[in-house]
């Protein structure tokens, strides 16, 4: 049986972690001190609000009621994060938490068209330097770091062109593939068709969000128009089991978080999660924690979530799986596998 404690020691993979949604509660109230910003935000915040002024809850600043009030907070979050230090910090205290799970690998999620639209003359190259040398220190640990960018759908398709001019400049900190997050039903996956386009034409490997606060239309787009190698949530594609098939004829892996759909309102919170049937028609399923702490989760609960509704064997069936969606090099998946076998002699 998955103890607690053999989960929390099991090798595992992040596919589907934002950086910033992993900033500690306490360390956001800190870094909004510094900068003098809220700890909430609105669209239109008039400028900024002291931290300790009407718009902030320092007991609770990760509080929020539906997928609206999350994209909410991870804008507050985002505009605490000002300078390369802090992206230091963040990803530093990452890092940290992420060994300590016993995590071998991570393929993070980073955002620069946030960090500019709240901080219009940062240096996203610096930070995201800082951000890799964080990373980078700690790989003697055991844990190997690479990184995509979102373009975010809520900027606008000329934002995303350039936000992939500027992921295909970083590969050589570290950045492998671009992603699509934000806000999926207001900005359908084929208006960023030709972005999609451009980073794969110049190397790098193509994940969206898809199915999650829109339905199974939006899968299939992410997959048909986009050729999304990865497909993060997905769950919502179970509305059409013409997806589904679609999602198991090409071999197309789901990163799902449980967690994170039961608390933004995408999955409901009393019945077991769609993974469990989207794992029984032969999807790819792999498991993590979106933004870990504004959730207030970490991988080893969600991978216990995943063992209790989807049978003993799932966390390491589906991390199994994680190594295998990775982008990760032939030789760095052999040697997650060897770890993971060491771990469990029946792997």
């Amino acid at each position: 049986m998955m103890t607690p404690e053999l989960l929390r020691t099991m090798p595992k993979v992040q596919l589907h972690c934002h950086l910033e949604g992993t900033l500690r509660a306490a360390t956001f109230i800190d870094l909004a001190r510094t900068h003098g910003v809220a700890l909430t935000y609105r669209p239109h915040d008039a400028g900024p609000f002291p931290v300790d002024g009407p718009l902030a809850d320092t007991a609770h600043p990760y509080a929020f009621k539906d997928f609206e009030g999350f994209l909410l907070t991870f804008a507050a979050v985002s505009r605490s994060l000002a300078e390369p230090a802090d992206y230091q910090l963040l990803a530093s205290q990452y890092v940290e938490d992420a060994i300590a799970q016993n995590v071998m690998y991570a393929e993070i999620f980073v955002s620069p068209s946030v960090w500019r639209f709240f901080n219009k003359n940062i240096d996203m190259r610096a930070c995201m330097s800082a951000i890799r040398q964080a990373c980078e220190a700690r790989k003697s640990d055991g844990i190997e770091t690479a990184f995509i960018v979102d373009l975010t759908r809520n900027f606008g398709v000329e934002s995303a062109m350039q936000t992939a001019r500027l992921a295909v400049e970083m590969q050589d900190l570290g950045v492998i593939g671009v992603g699509l997050g934000g806000d999926e039903a207001h900005y359908p996956a084929e208006l960023f068709e030709s972005c999609f386009d451009f980073a794969r034409a110049n190397g790098l490997h193509c994940v969206a969000h898809a199915g999650e606060s829109a339905g199974a239309a939006s899968v299939r787009a992410a997959v048909e128009m986009l050729r999304a190698e990865r497909i993060g949530h997905g769950i919502r594609a179970l509305e059409d089991p013409a997806v589904v098939r679609l999602l198991v004829q090409k071999k197309i892996p789901l990163e799902v978080c449980p967690t994170s759909n039961f608390l933004t309102g995408v999955a409901i919170g009393e019945a077991p999660h769609p993974l469990v049937d989207l794992d029984a028609a032969g999807c790819i399923v792999t498991i993590d924690a979106d933004d870990p702490a504004i959730f207030r989760t970490t991988l080893t609960d969600e991978l216990a979530y995943a063992a209790e509704v989807a049978g003993d064997d799932a966390p390491l069936r589906f991390t199994r799986n994680a190594i295998d969606a990775a982008f990760a090099s032939p030789q760095t998946k052999t040697h997650l596998r060897e770890r993971l076998a060491s771990f469990s002699p029946e792997a």
